[in-house]
């Protein structure tokens, strides 16, 4: 009840994408109209997808792990950002990080992506502007490390995995997820670039000294 208070767009997002998720289990007409069909979108088909398709996700597993890590994030920025800015960003970020995916696979008919990946991206990215210091985990490694440090981390491996992985996951929407989330954020609070300088240098200096 208190996260309805606090940040109630985050919990309607939240709550829409876990409900639409789970109906599109079950309902094969509805996974087969909302998932992101590339090469139909940038025929002007169909164009609503790039935002159904951040509603609905692939398995169980899929949707846990987005939806988890939106859990850690997503409501404490709202109460950063403000309850507008957080749904613009959510909203504007979801689109941003099909865009390239639709670009660069408009020629394959076979194609297709779905899940919340980049909108929950630019979240997590947006989070560490705000608090670039702070302990975040990559599983294996036992111990937190900077989120900052995880964010480039987390950049670099997208950028490598766009361009080689062979598995089934889009990675571009996790690249240019992410990006949006620093662009959106710092259009909207010019002040965080300051700020985030400002914690980063002091985090440096304490660990010298």
């Amino acid at each position: 009840m208190e996260f309805l208070m606090v940040a109630p767009v985050a919990s309607a997002i939240f709550l829409l994408t876990v409900l639409t998720s789970v109906w599109a289990f079950y309902n094969d007409n509805a996974y087969s109209n909302m998932i992101l069909h590339p090469y139909s979108v940038s025929r002007g088909q169909r164009v609503y997808t790039v935002i159904t398709s951040g509603l609905i996700h692939n398995d169980w597993m899929h949707l846990f792990f987005n939806m988890l890590s939106y859990y850690f994030f997503a409501f404490r920025l709202e109460t950063y950002l403000g309850h507008w800015q957080f749904g613009l960003l959510y909203l504007v970020s979801l689109i941003l990080s099909d865009l390239p995916t639709v670009y660069k696979h408009k020629n394959d008919d076979w194609y297709h992506s779905l899940g919340a990946s980049g909108a929950v991206s630019a979240v997590i990215f947006s989070f560490i502007l705000f608090n670039p210091i702070d302990k975040m985990y990559i599983m294996p490694i036992p111990f937190g490390i900077p989120a900052v440090l995880f964010g480039v981390l987390y950049l670099v491996y997208c950028n490598y995995a766009s361009k080689y992985s062979r598995d089934n996951i889009n990675h571009d929407a996790h690249l240019f997820g992410a990006l949006s989330g620093l662009l959106i954020t710092i259009a909207l609070n010019p002040h965080i670039v300051n700020l985030f300088i400002l914690q980063v240098t002091g985090g440096v200096q304490s660990l010298i000294h």
